[in-house]
């Protein structure tokens, strides 16, 4: 017997969350037109002629910093719970946020002095 009556609005919700994107989806792929051409399959510049090909390699500085970025925001997303809970929280759980944060500041240093995050 199904005793986990409490978890009901869990199911409820992860069900309704899964099911409104996939029905969505559905009803796009059936009403949307399909038109395919030359004209719909070309590169689209503002009206303009596409001149050149439409891939373009990006330098791989911009992924670097993107990548800093996320890595600093995902720490301080884990971060903002211990900071809330500190006053409850022993000796042991302040050392371990306190390598937490060195952990990536040991790489930014070390991507700093490679001169991985050299703008040039």
């Amino acid at each position: 017997m199904f005793l986990l009556h409490e978890y009901d609005i869990f199911w409820a919700f992860l069900i309704t969350s899964s099911v409104i994107p996939i029905f969505t989806f559905l009803i796009s792929g059936v009403l949307a037109p399909i038109s395919e051409g030359p004209e719909k399959l070309s590169s689209y510049e503002s009206g303009i002629e596409p001149m050149g090909d439409a891939w373009l390699q990006f330098r791989i500085r911009y992924y670097m910093f993107a990548l800093v970025f996320v890595v600093f925001e995902v720490e301080t997303v884990f971060l903002y719970p211990w900071a809330m809970s500190f006053d409850v929280l022993g000796v042991s759980v302040f050392i371990e946020a306190l390598i937490f944060v060195l952990i990536p500041i040991v790489g930014s240093v070390y991507a700093w002095r490679k001169g991985a995050l050299e703008w040039s």
